[in-house]
This record gives C-alpha cells, structure tokens and sequence, in this order.
C-alpha cells in the first residue's frame, strides 16, 4: 500500500502489538493464523501487495471502498481457504484474470465498481461453491459465458452497468438455487426463453431492463410465483401483457415501460396487492384502465403515460390511493 492518508492502519498496525490485535485483522484458534482480513472504507491508495498471497489461512479478503489500483497480483492464487472475496468501489483495472476460477472454495466474488475491462473469464465456473457473483459497473466486453450455468449453488448474480452483448445463455436458467438475476444496463439481445421460470420457483428479483432484447414476454414467467421484482423496461418486448401477471401476487415492483408492449392492461393487475411500483408507460397499450387498478392501496408510483388508453377515470379515483406519491399520468 503506498498511500494511507487518514493514518488509519500507520495507528492501528502496530509491530510492538499482535498482528490478531490490528484493526481489520481477525484470527482463528488455536494457532492464531489470520483468517479475515477487513480494511475496507479507510480511503487507502495503492496496488495490491503480492505478499498477501502468504495469507494461506485467510478465509475472507475484503478491500472494497478505498482507492486501490493496478491488476491483481497472480499471488492471491495462493489463497486456497478463501470463501469471501470483495475489491469492489476501487479503481482496478485490465482483464478479470483467468485465475480466479483457480479459488474454487469461493462463495461471494464481488469486483463490482472498477474499471475492469475485457471478458467475463470462462474459468469463473470452476468456483463450484460460488452463490454470489458481483461484477456491476465495470466497462466489460463480449458475452455472457455459457459455462456460468454450471454454478449450481449460485444465488445471485449482478452484472448491472457494463457494456455486455449477444444473448443471455440459456443455461443460467437451469440454476435452480438462484434467487436474484441484474443484467440491467448492457446491450444485450434476442428474446427471453420460452420457459423461463421451470426451473427457477426460488427467483424474487429480475432485472433486464435497459438492453435490446425483444420478442414477447413469456407467459411462464407467472411460475416465479416468489417474485417481488420484475423490470425489463426500456426494451423492445411486443406482444400484450401475459394476463396472469395478476397471479404473481408477491410483485413489489413491475417496470415494463418503454417497450412495444400493445393490447388492453390486464385486468388481473387488480390483484397486484403488494405492488408499490408499477411502470407501463411509453407503450402502445389501448383500452381503458381497468377499475381494480384504482383499488390498489399499496400503490407509490404509477406509470401509464405515453400509450394510447381511452376511456373514462373512474369517479372514485384517488380513495383507494392511500400512499400514491407519484402519478405521471395522460390518456
């Protein structure tokens, strides 16, 4: 580390005292051996030193928040024990290194917020015990491996805000145990699997928006019955609505606005009880609002703006919008 400049470990990292007693270290009995290791926050500048790669008991490395910099050094290959890895929020840079699939105890790799570039490695699915995987807001490239689908503990899975492209390998939805998927922000295309959802009843968060994909949307996303969060908004979906979106009565949040999406609003939408957000505007929906809409009490924000809905407000508008913040709203 070169740049320590609030003094932070200067004051904590002693020689006259344990290493177990610094700051940010924790070590495990009975041979006090340093098994996490937490600096994260502390406004530090610098590139990785390669002799933390000697670290072979460490179990958890967690970086994230400071200003560090440079690739990551081959020596933390070293670091066979390790189940938690987060240099997220730096400034690393160059390829993902194709050695990371080299640290198979992995359980959560979080390199999210920097600015690595080039392609999602392969290799990352040799990480058999990985259930979260945080690569969001880096500049990275190419594809979405296929070979991720064989990470069959994975739980979640972000990749918001990179410059991805192609078509979302069919294989990630045959990891039964995820339970969030984020891929908004890329330039991703094609159309959403025919069967989304067989195998994924676990799912609660869904995220696609803002990418190219097209096609309509599949009626079997109604068998991820737990989800609170479905956005694919700012796409090129066509088709109508499926109707039994109304069954997924979990649904906190549904963003599909700014698509291509035509026909009626579903009148199943009225048993959206849990719903707070609910975006369908810049579409070509026609028809009238169907009444249930106005019963939703849990309602915060509604988008319909920018489609071609007719009809009448109904006279009892607003009574049963207890908690409606947000209406932006035209016929």
């Amino acid at each position: 580390m070169s740049s320590d400049p609030h003094q932070i470990l200067v004051n904590n990292w002693s020689a006259t005292s344990s290493v177990c007693d610094w700051r940010g270290v924790t070590c495990g009995s009975p041979h006090r051996r340093v098994t996490a290791l937490n600096i994260s926050n502390l406004g530090l500048t610098g590139i990785i030193p390669p002799q933390l790669g000697n670290l072979s008991f460490l179990m958890s490395l967690d970086m994230s928040g400071n200003n560090f910099y440079g690739e990551l050094p081959h020596e933390l290959t070293r670091l066979r024990r390790l189940q938690v890895l987060d240099f997220s929020i730096n400034k690393f840079s160059g390829d993902i290194p194709s050695w990371v699939g080299s640290l198979q105890g992995l359980r959560n790799l979080s390199l999210g917020n920097n600015t690595f570039t080039g392609f999602i490695p392969p290799s990352i699915s040799n990480m058999s015990k990985l259930e979260t995987l945080r690569l969001s807001f880096n500049p990275l490239q190419g594809t979405i491996p296929r070979e991720i689908g064989y990470l069959n503990k994975l739980k979640r899975i972000f990749m918001y805000y990179n410059q991805l492209s192609g078509s979302l390998p069919l294989d990630i939805f045959n990891i039964s145990s995820l339970e969030m998927i984020a891929f908004q922000g890329n330039s991703l295309s094609g159309s959403l699997p025919v069967g989304i959802c067989s195998r994924l009843q676990g799912l609660t968060w869904l995220d696609l928006s803002h990418n190219s994909l097209s096609g309509r949307i599949p009626s079997s996303l109604l068998e991820c019955s737990k989800l609170q969060a479905l956005a694919l908004a700012d796409n090129n979906f066509g088709g109508a609505i499926p109707a039994g979106f109304g069954n997924l009565t979990a649904l906190e949040h549904l963003y599909l606005g700014d698509n291509n999406l035509d026909g009626s609003i579903p009148q199943e939408f009225g048993n959206l009880k849990n719903i707070e957000f609910l975006n369908l505007g810049f579409n070509s929906l026609t028809g009238s609002i169907p009444a249930q809409i106005f019963n939703m009490s849990t309602l915060l924000k509604l988008g319909l703006q920018g489609n071609k809905l007719s009809g009448r407000l109904p006279s009892s508008m607003g009574y049963g919008f207890f908690n409606l913040e947000e209406l932006p709203y035209t016929i």
